[in-house]
């Protein structure tokens, strides 16, 4: 395990920002955190969800991340809230709010290796300068949000794998969603490339499910 690349700051293109409750806050996403992984460990390492619960407005699970032979691991929880259709209050996708919330609590067992810990100091670690217009908060890990919606920004992987791109499911979701609120396709693609840098079509699960929370919580657009 190479401890000072688990600690290494990521380079700047590799961090995101999002709203918080107190402003904007800095993260990287859960594909950045599982090479950062594999590159510190050889992919000598595992990750499981050990317990999961299903509330009515949230979901909850405890994940344990497990490296090289087993004698070192980290367990924490993750959290995402359901993602439910404006209108009628259908579940949208149990299942990408359970690998949001298995994301999450992957990035906070890492935070505890020291990935990304960078992030939550209220000053520079190892001699690194803040970036422009990064405070910190001080605060521990938290569950991270989106822009304008609640919930982690990457699908939970249990085997190390780089995130899946949407489903078709997700995608026809989107146009429909928007739709809805009043959206053509154009707005959507803008919201998207607001939010994570690129269209529909080439986001991963989590972050469509990310931005069909966020459409969910539009109103809708008239004339």
């Amino acid at each position: 395990m190479n401890r000072g690349l688990l600690e290494k700051p990521f380079d700047p293109e590799q961090i995101r920002r999002r709203q918080g409750r107190n402003g904007m806050l800095d993260y990287v996403e859960g594909h950045s955190v599982i090479q950062r992984l594999n590159d510190a460990t050889g992919g000598w390492w595992s990750f499981e969800i050990t317990h999961h619960e299903i509330r009515e407005d949230e979901v909850i699970v405890l994940g344990k991340l497990t490296l090289n032979t087993e004698t070192i691991f980290k367990m924490a929880f993750g959290a995402s809230q359901v993602t439910r259709e404006r209108e009628s209050g259908q579940v949208v996708s149990l299942g990408d709010d359970l690998k949001a919330a298995s994301t999450d609590a992957l990035k906070k067992c890492a935070t505890f290796l020291g990935v990304g810990l960078h992030l939550y100091a209220d000053k520079p670690l190892a001699g690194h300068a803040p970036r422009p217009g990064h405070a910190g908060n001080g605060r521990p890990p938290g569950p991270e949000r989106p822009v304008a919606a609640a919930a982690p920004t990457d699908p939970g992987p249990t085997n190390g794998h780089i995130p899946s791109r949407a489903t078709e499911r997700q995608l026809d979701t989107i146009l429909k969603i928007g739709r809805a609120r009043g959206l053509g396709p154009a707005d959507v693609e803008g919201m998207s490339a607001r939010a994570f840098g690129r269209k529909p079509g080439q986001l991963t699960r989590a972050e469509a499910s990310n931005l069909i929370k966020e459409l969910t919580n539009l109103r809708r657009q008239t004339a």
